[in-house]
């Protein structure tokens, strides 16, 4: 559990039964009433942004994402195939759950798979820097 008064951006938490990244925060000490913060919060499964206020006691419980390398297949029509590379298992995803994320992956290709609770909502392809 972590308290809205240790929010810093980059911060994963568990809210209405979703998942949300902090991607602002503001301490608020007004002259008059009690201090808050200011949040707006981005939805990592659809994206959506939302602002909401906390008072700086309230506890949320913190999301921890998982990240693991896998290898893009091959698509064979109806699911995205990947590979783990360590230890060679292999699973299909959707169109859904992959979205436009492997728009610039080729085959056998290396990506980030990020998962909450066993569920992928993300596929990061690799980055590379320019010259």
């Amino acid at each position: 559990m972590v308290s809205a008064g240790d929010f810093r951006n980059g911060l994963t938490i568990e809210l209405d039964n979703n998942v949300y990244q902090v991607i602002e925060f503001q301490h608020v000490k007004p002259g008059k009433g009690a201090a808050f913060v200011r949040t707006k919060l981005r939805n990592i499964k659809n994206g959506g942004v939302i602002e909401r206020t906390f008072r700086p006691t309230e506890k949320c419980p913190q999301a921890h994402i998982e990240r693991s390398d896998m290898q893009y297949l091959y698509n064979d029509g109806e699911l995205y195939n990947f590979m783990d590379v360590n230890t060679f298992d292999q699973f299909g995803l959707n169109e859904d759950s992959v979205g436009d994320s492997l728009k610039f992956v080729k085959e056998n290709d290396m990506v980030k798979m990020l998962s909450h609770n066993g569920q992928v909502f993300a596929i990061e392809p690799q980055l590379f820097g320019l010259p």
